[in-house]
């Protein structure tokens, strides 16, 4: 697991900020809480967070890791 907090990138342009990974008390999934620029706050699945999309035939993370700023 990611130090935290960490930024992302989403491949759609979008800044966030992972915020904890959790469990979803109804089948016990791991999930990830994150934090876009305006504020608001989203869980997805962290399969689906950690996991690749094709993007004009590109195999690309969904949410791509930033580095940590000094």
């Amino acid at each position: 697991m990611p130090a935290l907090p960490q930024r992302y990138r989403h491949y759609k342009g979008g800044l966030y900020e992972l915020v904890s990974m959790a469990t979803l008390e109804a089948d016990m999934s791991p999930v990830v809480v994150y934090r876009a620029a305006d504020g608001s706050v989203w869980v997805r699945p962290a399969a689906v967070f950690f996991e690749t999309v094709c993007v004009d035939g590109a195999s690309v993370p969904r949410f791509a890791p930033l580095e940590p700023v000094e």
